[in-house]
């Protein structure tokens, strides 16, 4: 199964594997799925490393998308013009984009996010 994998789901899976539900461990573990992380991960990672709300290295991050075998989904054009349409259920600008990037790309997203749930074309894993 392809899966895009939401910014803290990349950070437990990496740095904190018992705060992942069985469910999203089973996913990130099994190497018959797709993983991606969202190009926009990686920026909202560096953003906050830069403010001080994270500690995480561009070698730490590139060290548990190696070892996870998760690739870069790049935010094209068709995922920004997805936000047009998007209900505000959710205001972080991060995840939203993260959730218009699942939705164009008809991909489930794990996610420990309750909010990303009342999408209701987002089929959520967690």
């Amino acid at each position: 199964m392809r899966c895009l994998l939401d910014t803290a789901t990349l950070l437990f899976a990496g740095n904190a594997p018992q705060k992942l539900s069985a469910r999203a461990e089973a996913l990130v573990r099994s190497p018959t799925n797709t993983l991606e992380l969202s190009s926009i991960s990686l920026t909202e990672i560096a953003i906050k490393n830069a403010a001080g709300k994270l500690n995480f290295s561009a070698a730490e991050i590139r060290q548990v998308l190696e070892d996870l075998r998760i690739r870069i989904l790049p935010y094209t054009q068709e995922h920004a013009f997805e936000l047009f349409d998007l209900p505000v259920h959710h205001r972080d600008p991060f995840d939203r984009q993260i959730i218009a990037q699942a939705l164009a790309e008809e991909i489930a997203v794990a996610t420990p996010d309750a909010a990303f749930s009342l999408y209701r074309r987002l089929r959520v894993i967690w």
